[in-house]
This record gives C-alpha cells, sequence and structure tokens, in this order.
C-alpha cells in the first residue's frame, strides 16, 4: 500500500524524501551542502526543473536555505518553541521576566528595529479596541533576531488615553514590559485572545525576515483584555514559519 503510494508521489517528491531521509539519518548536518542541481539531474535522471522543485520542496518546509552564488544547505537554525499559554501567564511579566524569556532560554535575542509613535487608529485596530474613529493610539513596532536570524515582527497598538506619558511610548518599557506598565496604570490584562493564520509574505514582510523563495509566514493577532473586558492592546505579529514551532499545552 505504502509503495503503490510512493510511486504514484512526483519525481521531485520523492527525490525530496530521499535527501530529507538523508538529513534525518545525519548525512547531511547543520550547514551542509546539499547535493545541487546538476548532481541531482545525474543521479536520479531528472530535468533540471525537477531537481529544482525537490530543492525547492525541502527549502519551503525550513529544512534547508539557498545561498546565493553557493547552492542549497542544511538550514542551521534550531525552531523556537513558542508557548503560547505559558509565555503570558500573570507570573511571567508581572514578576519582570519578559514574555520571550519562556521561549528562548539562553539564546540571543535581539530587538534590532524599534519604531515607537502616536497615531490615528486605523478602522481595523479601532474595531478591535472598541474607539471612536480619530482616536490615537500608541504603536509600537519591533523586530526580534534569534541566533543572527530575523524571525518575526510584531506592531502593538494601545489606546493613548491610557498610555500617553507612560514607559510604554518609550522604546525600552522596562521590567515585564508592555503587561506590566499596563497593570501600573490599573489596566492589568486578565486575558488573552490571539487568532492565528499561514499565508504567503508580501514583498517587504520577506525581506525584513530574510525568508527564501516560498516560505510562507505566520500571523498572529493577539488583543489583551483589561477587568471589565476593555480591549488594551492589539499586537500584530508575523512569524517565519519555518523558524518556530507553536506549542499550546493545556489541561482538558
Amino acid at each position: 500500500m505504502t509503495s503503490q503510494g510512493s510511486s504514484r508521489q512526483p519525481k521531485y517528491q520523492r527525490i525530496a524524501d530521499a535527501l530529507r531521509t538523508a538529513i534525518q539519518a545525519g548525512e547531511y548536518g547543520p550547514g551542509d551542502r546539499l547535493p545541487g542541481e546538476n548532481d541531482i539531474m545525474a543521479a536520479y535522471e531528472v530535468a533540471r526543473m525537477t531537481a529544482r522543485q525537490a530543492l525547492g520542496v525541502l527549502q519551503n518546509e525550513g529544512i534547508a536555505e539557498a545561498r546565493k552564488g553557493a547552492g542549497v544547505f542544511v538550514r542551521d537554525f534550531k525552531p523556537l518553541r513558542r508557548r503560547g499559554i505559558q509565555r503570558l501567564a500573570r507570573e511571567q511579566w508581572g514578576s519582570g521576566r519578559s514574555v520571550w524569556s519562556s521561549d528562548t532560554g539562553d539564546r540571543d535575542l535581539v530587538v534590532d528595529q524599534i519604531d515607537v509613535r502616536e497615531e490615528e487608529a486605523s478602522d481595523r485596530v479601532a474595531d478591535v479596541l472598541n474607539l471612536a474613529a480619530g482616536s490615537r493610539v500608541w504603536a509600537r513596532g519591533r523586530r526580534f533576531v534569534l541566533d543572527g536570524k530575523p524571525v518575526l515582527f510584531a506592531t502593538s497598538y494601545l489606546p493613548s488615553d491610557i498610555v500617553a506619558a507612560s514607559a510604554i511610548t518609550q522604546a525600552d518599557t522596562g521590567p515585564g514590559g508592555t503587561y506590566a506598565r499596563l497593570a501600573e496604570l490599573g489596566h492589568k490584562p486578565v486575558h488573552f485572545r490571539e487568532e492565528i493564520r499561514s499565508r504567503m509574505p508580501s514583498t517587504d514582510e520577506a525581506e525584513r525576515l530574510a525568508l527564501s523563495m516560498g516560505t510562507p509566514v505566520i500571523q498572529i493577532v493577539r488583543t489583551a483584555f483589561a477587568e471589565g473586558g476593555r480591549a488594551v492592546e492589539v499586537n500584530e505579529m508575523t512569524l517565519d514559519s519555518a523558524s518556530y514551532v507553536l506549542e499550546y499545552d493545556f489541561d482538558a
């Protein structure tokens, strides 16, 4: 049964499967160069397009990455495990720790781009935050780089009437980040909602995350609610899908 299914696979998929198996077996380690198109054409007696498609499968899965003028290499990057529930626990940010610390451990995380500004809320943001048309919000844009690899950029929007003149309007929000500062302002987050979808990136998103061609992104939109049900933040995040494992651990 399995062999029949395999025989019906396109040639490029069978080649990709063979290369993936070789990587998993340790024949090619992180950073090693995979066989090139010419090597695959000769070994499997296929056309160049078939060889290119096979390598493209591994790139799309995040297993391999193309380096201009050098070839395709086994990706030398350990995916980041995003613990969606633990990272937002009150004891995390309430004790002065970053929500990221539950994900990264001792890995090297850098925020290399920060853009903090006040602006008029878009219709989309105003709707989520239940603001009147023309209301002002503070926007906090950041790009996160892990072990030298851009993995996420995010923009948080918070109502100006809550956060004006607070540390939230500064580049460095201090220990515990935005949620700890919201608590100090009397708007402690007590409930979160995350909406998740996967899609192909725009040209700008692909450049900002240094994505290989064909790599999708994960979009997460998180809304934080204070007591009484008021939405106090909406955070729009764009993740490199090949850099993440999304983990949700909860009781039945």
